[in-house]
């Protein structure tokens, strides 16, 4: 059975006021999700893996001493991270925590602040295209990550509470080169925190 590309679970416009545009969304959410979608499922077509999960082909896919991953992992990996991503984000964000999730953070972190500051410098200095996380550990510790391209915790076991996309394309249109700034406002005015802490 195809993939298909999920609705956003918003308006096109509903971030706007909180920093990412309507033309953001169209172009990412759109174009660039919906190529990851159509060109995954031509690339499983007739294999293994046509049949199998999304969290099945990219464990399956994924090869840890490779340059660069293969086309297979590289297209469902990015609509698996593209599905989370809508979803961690809402107009409501940039709300309080839930307790739960706070004080996970802060026994992790020592603080809501540092793990803001921990995450916002994985995001930026994420050389070229990938994504910054909180994940929850196989210990169940959670930890900051970052990711090249299109790996994500699922390759490596992991549970991800929360990703931000670092290509540009994620932020050029509203923030130019400037990604530090967009990891901030991603932070403290798009992030859902209630489905964050669901993640748990």
């Amino acid at each position: 059975m195809a993939f298909e590309l999920p609705d956003l679970p918003y308006a096109h416009d509903a971030l706007a006021s909180k920093g990412m545009s309507k033309e953001t969304l169209e172009y990412h959410h759109d174009l660039h999700h919906k190529a990851y979608v159509d060109n995954g499922n031509k690339a499983i077509a007739g294999t293994e893996w046509e049949n199998k999960s999304l969290e099945e082909i990219i464990k399956g896919t994924y090869d840890p001493n490779a340059v660069a991953q293969n086309g297979i992992f590289n297209n469902i990996s990015q609509l698996w991270n593209h599905n989370q991503f809508w979803e961690m984000m809402g107009p409501n964000g940039g709300g309080a925590m839930p307790s739960e999730l706070e004080s996970a953070i802060t026994d992790s972190f020592g603080s809501v602040q540092k793990f803001k500051d921990d995450f916002s410098a994985a995001g930026a200095g994420q050389f070229g295209s990938g994504w910054a996380w909180l994940v929850k550990d196989t210990d169940g510790s959670l930890k900051v990550t970052k990711t090249e391209n299109g790996v994500n915790p699922v390759c490596f076991g992991q549970t991800a509470l929360l990703g931000c996309d670092v290509w540009e394309h994620s932020y050029y249109i509203d923030f130019r080169n400037k990604r530090p700034a967009y990891l901030s406002n991603f932070l403290d005015n798009l992030v859902n925190w209630e489905n964050v802490a669901s993640r748990m």
